[in-house]
């Protein structure tokens, strides 16, 4: 699964797009600077998230949406189409 279809699959168990879910934890005052211990029991509280989906949505609160090039266009299982990640919903992102 890559990244991008984690952060698809967090949208439609919740509802939310990834975007919604970092204005929600920076109101919870979660930023870079947050350990990934605190986000993931809230995502887990609020949303029951497991843990791989909910570190997903831990990079994009603590890291933003640029992930390393090392799976972009790489063919494998977890290959993404670029290394920015698209936060406003699955349904318009243009890279689907």
């Amino acid at each position: 699964m890559s990244f991008q279809a984690y952060l698809d699959a967090v949208e439609t168990k919740t509802g939310l797009t990834p975007r919604q879910l970092i204005d929600l934890a920076t109101e919870k005052g979660f930023d870079a600077t947050t350990k990934a211990t605190p986000i993931l029991e809230w995502l887990k509280t609020d949303y029951d998230l497991g843990r791989g989906h909910g570190m997903a949505i831990v990079h994009v609160i603590t890291k933003g949406p640029q992930i390393s090039a090392k799976h972009v266009d790489s063919g494998g299982t977890h290959a993404d189409a670029g290394d920015t990640l698209w936060l406003d919903g699955k349904d318009s992102n243009p890279n689907a």
